[in-house]
């Protein structure tokens, strides 16, 4: 009985060996980031959209909800290469909405579990590549879990129209693993697999644009592919500090096993690994002269004069340091930092010192490379968004910080590592440290997350932790019209235009409200004015269309024409602009008798705005026109659509006596 009752007890203890093999170990480490990921971010599905680009991108873009009806058609992927909507150049991207649109329409627990979900891959994907590269398992995941539960990462993943932060993050880390494989066999097929996953980051968001560097300091550590500072092949004897009790056999076994990463047999020189990545450069290069063409045209990169040279030097010294800053104490984050119109000089001086001390300690102590290729990778991958060139007008953004932290990341993990390695007394103190570290970030995740709830929410803690800040004063304001508290409203656009005289968006909803209390001359006043000030694209296509109703109204046909005209120049669709174009083209054709105009502009009005006047409009042009079976499908959509036809045909002959 004794050795009956062994053998199952062996056999278990032999399973459970096996189960600890190397690749099963990441797999449930791995499988356990996703796992705590996802639980972390659930109250994300509860989240609606929110009035900061959401509609931009996603309610309101015709192309991208096209995906209701056709799906992803050609059409919608033709127009995804070839626009420079939002100022921006990122067809991937577009597709993603489109397609999120086409699985879940207008829910937004499906548009956010699209970036949950990409950004848990994310995490385990850094989690792996780290493994692979440097043999460590523990350190690895510690980096990975630190990214993927950091409050700073939640604006990249809870704000819908941020999609293309956590996109271009998960080509950016394929496309490293794609490196790593080039590199144990270089080889064209490999290399291309690289530039076509680092081609497709950049047509997700061009802030992955310093990879070819990144891959620079990668070649330097951990791969040792830089003859002189080549490092030996990593062989982890790492002790249990940052949460893994089997990491010193497992990391050791997987340093020189096949599911390790084995550095390549040669090194190289410097010009070497350089030309190598020239080809990669040159599509970073091109990524960088369409992304300046897009935003220059979208109107989103500011003048100097809008901020002088000196002014963004400094800010770009400040912010540098405040995100290391936010790195370490994640508090009063906000959805937007206003840009400052000032900096002390006492803080330009103590950011710069911290950078110039940071950068003096890493060289003196490059015996530790994860310490030269950390910084280097925090202080590159952030050059496109800290601001020498501006674009918008944000100080800096949480979004930012998304690909440039992982570099702080290794620098921290790897340095307490060593440091705990060194005391063996100190191993559970440091693994505890670790754990109850994780735990705080989580808890400010959490609460982090419940901020991003709605626009009123998201707003009013904004201006809680960011005051004098005209676009969260904006963006409030419109909250409030949405919930019908437009008195409310109006006291938060005037304090945004006080704050910012030159603000053309609170110009423009200033103009907004006066015209529907009946002022139009103070309406045509403040529409003109935000034509003089406003550079983006969208504001001045709704400037001049609300400034054609303005005319309409006015029955100045001549100048609302002129004006709707210019709005459609601008590639905006407006349905009131369109309305009104069809009314007057309805009086023109009183005259000359060509109704086709009036019926054309009515078509493209039902299309945006299905409503039941509209097409009862159309199946008059459209008869008028001499178009009666087109007509009689007209009517019968209107009659579908209405609850009282004779109520529909009365509201559509006011329209048409204005």
């Amino acid at each position: 009985m004794p050795i009956a009752a062994a053998k199952p007890a062996i056999a278990f203890q032999e399973a459970g060996a096996k189960f600890q093999s190397p690749a099963q170990h990441k797999l449930v480490l791995g499988l356990l980031l996703v796992v705590v990921t996802l639980a972390l971010y659930n109250p994300v599905s509860r989240n609606g959209f929110v009035n900061f680009d959401d509609d931009r991108y996603v309610i309101d873009n015709p192309q991208v909800r096209a995906g209701f009806r056709t799906g992803l058609h050609w059409s919608t992927m033709s127009w995804a290469f070839t626009s420079l909507d939002q100022a921006n150049w990122h067809p991937l991207t577009w597709l993603s909405h489109a397609l999120d649109c086409q699985l879940f329409q207008l829910n937004p627990a499906g548009h956010h579990y699209t970036s949950l979900l990409l950004h848990a891959t994310n995490a385990l994907l850094l989690f792996l590549i780290l493994q692979w590269f440097t043999g460590y398992t523990a350190r690895s995941l510690m980096v990975a879990a630190l990214f993927a539960v950091h409050p700073l990462n939640v604006e990249s993943v809870a704000w819908v129209a941020e999609r293309k932060n956590v996109l271009s993050m998960f080509f950016f880390l394929l496309a490293l693993a794609a490196y790593g494989w080039y590199v144990r066999r270089p080889g064209i097929v490999r290399y291309i697999a690289v530039a076509l996953l680092f081609a497709c980051g950049l047509m997700s968001k061009p802030m992955v644009i310093t990879f070819p560097l990144v891959l620079l300091l990668l070649d330097c550590w951990p791969l040792g592919r830089l003859r002189e500072v080549r490092a030996p092949s990593p062989v982890p004897v790492e002790t249990a500090a940052l949460g893994c009790p089997a990491e010193r056999s497992s990391a050791a076994t997987s340093a020189h096993s096949d599911s390790g990463f084995r550095i390549a047999a040669s090194a190289h020189s410097v010009w070497k690994l350089c030309l190598e990545k020239i080809p990669l450069l040159a599509l970073s290069a091109g990524s960088a002269v369409i992304t300046m063409f897009a935003q220059r045209a979208g109107g989103a990169v500011l003048t100097s004069a809008a901020h002088a040279p000196l002014l963004r030097l400094e800010n770009v010294i400040v912010c540098y340091a405040l995100y290391i800053k936010k790195a370490v104490w994640p508090s009063h984050l906000a959805a937007l930092y206003p840009y400052p119109h000032a900096l002390p000089p006492w803080g330009v001086a103590v950011a710069a010192l911290l950078l110039l001390a940071v950068t003096c300690a890493v060289l003196i102590h490059r015996e530790h490379p994860y310490l030269v290729v950390g910084w280097f990778w925090y202080l590159g991958t952030m050059v496109p968004m800290i601001g020498l060139v501006q674009v918008g007008n944000q100080a800096m953004a949480d979004r930012y910080a998304y690909l440039p932290l992982i570099g702080l990341f290794v620098m921290i993990i790897w340095s307490s590592a060593e440091w705990a390695a060194a005391r063996p007394t100190s191993t559970k103190l440091v693994a505890a440290a670790g754990i109850a570290i994780l735990l705080a970030l989580s808890a400010v995740t959490h609460i982090q997350l419940s901020y991003w709830h709605d626009d009123l929410t998201l707003w009013a803690h904004a201006l809680a932790v960011a005051p004098n800040n005209f676009v969260a004063e904006n963006n409030f304001a419109s909250a409030l019209i949405g919930q019908g508290r437009n008195d409310e409203a109006i006291a938060h656009f005037r304090a945004a235009s006080v704050l910012e005289p030159q603000d053309a968006t609170s110009q423009l909803n200033l103009g907004i409200y006066a015209q529907e209390h009946g002022d139009l001359q103070q309406a045509a006043a403040r529409y003109a004015y935000v034509l003089q000030l406003a550079t983006d694209t969208q504001l001045r296509a709704s400037a001049y269309a609300n400034l054609g109703t303005v005319y309409f109204a006015l029955h100045d046909y001549v100048q609302a024409q002129q004006n709707f005209e210019s709005a459609t120049k601008l590639k905006r669709a407006f349905p009131i602009a369109l309305l009104d174009m069809g009314l007057i083209a309805e009086k023109t054709a009183q005259k000359n008798d060509d109704w086709n105009g009036a019926a054309d502009y009515f078509a493209r009005f039902v299309s945006l705005d299905p409503n039941d006047v509209g097409y009862l409009l159309l199946a008059h042009a459209l008869h008028q026109a001499g178009r009666d079976e087109d007509a009689n499908l007209a009517y019968q959509h209107a009659q579908r659509l209405s609850n009282d036809i004779d109520q529909t045909r009365q509201r559509a002959a006011s329209l048409e006596a204005q």
